[in-house]
């Protein structure tokens, strides 16, 4: 694909925070953009020229808002969607991001590892699969313990857990099958690997230039899901090419353009292959304020063919999440003049129209003279805001 002609009508699908920074990129060169989601009023909507509320598992949903829109690329945001209807619009000449092979490929864990481990001879977890909680039990026996069980399909670390010892095998069982996205009743268990850092690579694969990467950023989980990231991660330059190596290896596998955002555990010896998503990451949040391009303008570029001369971090950076504690629908934020008030400080919120516990409703993001600096800065910033419940 030759750089587009803009503008170009885009149809996203999910509408949460990472697809309204998107929206925000692609506006800013005056695309036309279709907002999608199952609920009224998700974040990408706010910012987006149209929108529609339908279910992406729906086949017959997404033929009908697919020709009655006739977008230009379709850009998945989330898991659970019909892939298959993908690839019929890609055969009637509409560019689906990365590729609709792709996207059918990493919809599922259960493939994207199949992928890493049997066909390319990447290092992963040791893992297997069950689809019942007897399953689950044998599995989690012979990989031992503690191990992770996850849903096949989730995002955001939903359904994840640690089990640590066999009597907790049946309430791993219960939250990944709640956790779970689509109409998957499938879960993976990993060995649990002893790392020094996770890490995020985000790799840009363009249709006409090299493979380009961002700067690896490291982040913390709890429960499953990102509490706070950072930018540089501190790992050497020989893992670094590692792993751009690998992420190099499974991206040409899977083809097409865009952002991809490739996770691996760092160990004292080894860079082990984890996840990929064929989108913006939750953690490379960090790069709204760490880099001269942001993850969702490297994606929007990588998308329409646009050059990508040079990426600069500014200066180390972190970002933190500001969580939800109750259940509402009428939200209000105090503390944001607080936090605003810090130098090399900045709040993003989302503009979700309810909360419950846990969720991300925001991220504050720091830059500071070191890594160290600028995570407690991002922390303390995350932790002024509170959410108002009506």
């Amino acid at each position: 694909m030759n750089s587009t002609t803009l503008p170009q009508k885009i149809m996203l699908l999910g509408s949460g925070e990472l697809g309204k920074e998107f929206v925000i990129a692609a506006q800013r060169f005056g695309n036309y953009v279709i907002a999608v989601d199952r609920y009224e009023n998700a974040p990408a909507m706010q910012v987006a020229d149209c929108w529609e509320v339908i279910s992406m598992l729906n086949g017959d949903d997404l033929e009908r808002i697919v020709g009655k829109h006739q977008p230009d690329f379709i850009v998945p945001e989330i898991e659970a969607i019909r892939t298959e209807k993908l690839e019929e619009f890609e055969q009637r000449g509409i560019t689906v991001i990365p590729t609709a092979a792709a996207t059918n490929y990493t919809m599922n864990r259960d493939r994207i590892r199949e992928l890493a481990h049997t066909q390319l001879g990447i290092r992963t977890a040791k893992y297997g699969y069950a689809s019942t909680l007897e399953e689950l039990i044998a599995i989690s026996n012979e990989i031992g313990f503690p191990n992770v069980v996850k849903p096949v399909m989730s995002s955001s670390g939903k359904g994840q857990s640690i089990v640590k010892e066999k009597g907790g095998v049946e309430n791993a069982w219960n939250y990944a099958i709640a956790g779970s996205r689509g109409d998957s009743q499938r879960v993976i268990i990993e060995e649990f690997i002893d790392f020094e850092i996770e890490i995020t690579l985000l790799t840009i694969k363009q249709w006409n230039a090299p493979t380009i990467f961002c700067s690896p950023i490291g982040h913390r989980q709890e429960r499953g899901d990102y509490q706070e990231s950072w930018q540089p991660a501190g790992i050497s330059e020989a893992k670094i090419l590692k792993a751009q190596e690998i992420a190099t290896k499974v991206t040409d596998a899977l083809g097409g353009a865009g952002i991809f955002g490739v996770e691996f555990f760092i160990t004292k010896d080894e860079v082990i292959f984890s996840e990929l998503s064929p989108r913006p990451h939750d953690t490379g949040m960090v790069t709204l304020i760490s880099q001269n391009l942001n993850e969702f303008e490297l994606h929007l570029r990588a998308i329409l063919g646009l050059p990508i001369p040079h990426i600069e971090v500014f200066a180390p950076s972190a970002s933190a999440v500001i969580l939800a504690s109750e259940q509402s629908e009428n939200i209000a934020y105090e503390g944001v003049a607080e936090a605003l008030g810090v130098k090399d400080v900045d709040i993003k919120l989302f503009g979700k129209p309810s909360s419950h516990p846990y969720r991300r409703m925001g991220v504050a993001l720091a830059k500071g003279e070191n890594v160290q600096a600028a995570r407690e800065k991002a922390t303390a910033a995350a932790r002024k805001i509170k959410l108002v419940a009506g």
